[in-house]
């Protein structure tokens, strides 16, 4: 069986709902960080980063959230992607979990990144309801996980971007988020 370690309020749970979402079934390793148990040699050998999440499936270990969404895809994914459907949801991943989650939660680019980066993402997410091919997919995942974080972390004010907060508002009815993230609000 799939593992998923990780711990409580961690980016963990962008994994989990991903793993909701495919119904696969897992077993949650919740590590103590406080305890540092994320430091221990047996965590190390899977993680030598002592960072969550991780997972092990089989004899695969493999950590960076964004990078085990992609496996996730590739190997238990619901859908077949074209190579150009496959670079988009890359790019959307890579930008969740670098350039958009550095403008959110780096609080002094926020101020001068969060226009520069919800505004344009605004504006395609008014003429289409998902990222990637007019469904959702893994891409969704991990841009609205970002974005989910912002009204539990940061209280900022969303007013100005309707398009994502609709989005928000979307996905956060899933049931698979609902389980997950929705669960720690």
């Amino acid at each position: 069986m799939l593992k998923l370690y990780g711990a409580a309020r961690s980016r963990a749970s962008i994994v989990q709902w991903y793993l909701e979402e495919l119904g696969i079934p897992y077993e949650f390793v919740k590590l103590d960080m406080q305890a540092g148990e994320h430091r221990q040699p047996a965590y190390l050998a899977i993680n030598p980063m002592g960072k969550v999440p991780a997972i092990v499936d089989g004899d695969l270990q493999l950590w960076e959230s964004g990078a085990i969404l992609l496996y996730l895809d590739e190997k238990y994914g619901k859908f077949q992607h074209s190579p150009e459907e496959r670079a988009k949801i890359t790019q959307w991943v890579f930008f969740a979990n670098s350039t958009l989650a550095t403008g959110i939660f780096v609080e002094t680019n926020r101020e001068r990144e969060m226009p520069r980066l919800m505004t344009p993402l605004n504006e395609i997410l008014q003429r289409q309801l998902f990222l990637v091919g007019g469904k959702f997919t893994v891409a969704d995942i991990a841009v609205g996980s970002v974005l989910s974080f912002i009204p539990i972390m940061l209280k900022i004010d969303l007013s100005s971007y309707p398009a994502v907060f609709t989005y928000m508002k979307r996905l956060s009815e899933r049931p698979a988020f609902q389980a997950t993230i929705g669960s720690r609000r």
